[in-house]
């Protein structure tokens, strides 16, 4: 498989249940019991938190490694949710990032700026193109990927 590329099926065990191959890794994804899932994997917009949260997490602590900065552990703690803005329904996602070590506010509130430029914080924070195709039904029915 190319890099970059993620392929994602059905797997045939549960409602929802999702395979997701990246590279050499194999992930679950599924829906929670309260949606119709059996919770054997992350929901879509978890792996999407995810994403932001270990992007920002590697972002900050290469940054703190370049700059020789006691950056001693750093977490992020994610929630999604829907809410209301000038009476239309917009997603929401709160990151909050935790920073422990021996750091100057002036340090911490640069970390916090180069948060913001993590990749995946990028592209979720403007317009995103996303183009969509089907493959042809004999590319599907050979298993082909590619």
């Amino acid at each position: 498989m190319a890099d970059g590329v993620v392929v994602v099926s059905e797997s045939g065990k549960g409602r929802y249940q999702q395979e997701v191959l990246v590279g050499q890794h194999r992930l679950l994804a599924d829906e929670p019991a309260s949606m119709g899932g059996d919770d054997s994997g992350p929901a879509p917009f978890d792996l999407l938190l995810s994403a932001l949260g270990a992007c920002t997490a590697m972002t900050v602590r290469m940054y703190a490694e370049r700059k020789e900065l006691s950056l001693q552990r750093v977490s992020v703690t994610l929630r999604h949710e829907k809410i209301d803005v000038d009476g239309v329904r917009r997603d929401h996602i709160e990151r909050r990032i935790s920073l422990a070590g021996d750091l100057s506010s002036s340090e911490r509130q640069r970390l916090l700026e180069i948060a913001e430029k993590c990749p995946i914080h990028r592209a979720l924070s403007q317009p995103l193109l996303i183009t969509s195709s089907l493959e042809p039904v004999a590319a599907r029915l050979a298993g082909n990927t590619d």
